[in-house]
């Protein structure tokens, strides 16, 4: 089966833009699963129920969140009854939201999807090895595709997190910085890795954010609203190949489409 895993969406940019691109990208793809981070894409922060419908509606499958997943107070009644979302696992027992989806793809592989935030340099949470190797002990014994989101600021976070579980999921896919690594690989026997998938959103900004804002502040230390950007909209992202019956990668390779994208190759 073929997996799309697309990062960070950020803002109104970002959802338009997916929107757009995703059904192009799903058919030249031959993709059979599309997962996303989306803990941003509602104005940059949190996401609404009704931006969480335009991305399910736009071909998005399973929707992964992260530090920002109750920015938006609303979606808080979406986490708890929709079964095609889900909230950091290492979050509180009491924190709403589902440990992990349970998802068919096009191609009928039921797939596993949950995301962890890491410890450094982010707000305090659970154990993340400890919530990760409980996520796996639960899932139905039939379960071999399992693709994590690890959502961490730090990349050695996100590195040793593919070694605690390589061999045991199929991918281990990084968000959270919004720039795109060039680290991808396969860790035997089957493990796809790669530190930061990048960003869905506005690349003419600084990480989705106005540069004009960010940077005002930064030079002058008075602060000011960082307004969410426009300019140069792409879809980020990594493909990962995996054997339905034993749940291992065979391939992964980063996808970064622009505009000028839609009508020609995909790069």
């Amino acid at each position: 089966m073929r997996i799309l895993f697309i990062g960070d969406i950020v803002g109104p940019a970002g959802v338009t833009f997916l929107k757009q691109a995703l059904p192009q990208v799903i058919e030249r793809e031959d993709v059979d699963l599309v997962i996303a981070n989306a803990e941003n894409a509602t104005n940059g922060s949190g996401i609404t129920p009704n931006c969480y419908k335009q991305l399910r509606a736009g071909g998005i499958d399973a929707v992964t969140l992260g530090d920002h997943a109750y920015k938006k107070l609303e979606i808080i009644k979406t986490l708890q009854s929709d079964d095609r979302i889900c909230r950091p696992a290492n979050f509180p027992y009491e924190a709403p939201g589902a440990d992990y989806i349970l998802v068919r793809g096009r191609d009928g592989t039921l797939t596993a999807v949950f995301c962890l935030l890491g410890r450094t340099y982010m707000r305090p949470v659970d154990c993340p090895f400890e919530a990760a190797d409980r996520v796996l002990e639960a899932l139905p014994k039939d379960v071999s595709c399992i693709v994590l989101d690890m959502h961490a600021e730090a990349t050695a976070d996100k590195y040793l997190m593919a070694h605690h579980l390589k061999g045991r999921v199929s991918a281990v896919l990084g968000t959270h910085t919004h720039v795109p690594t060039a680290d991808e690989q396969i860790f035997p026997p089957g493990t796809a890795f790669i530190s930061d998938v990048g960003m869905t959103g506005p690349y003419d900004s600084i990480l989705g954010r106005r540069v004009d804002r960010v940077l005002y502040t930064a030079v002058t230390f008075i602060p000011c609203s960082f307004e969410v950007a426009r300019g140069d909209p792409r879809l980020a992202g990594a493909i990962v190949d995996v054997e339905p019956k034993t749940g291992r990668a065979t391939a992964i390779r980063r996808l970064m489409v622009r505009e000028s994208d839609l009508d020609g190759k995909l790069r």
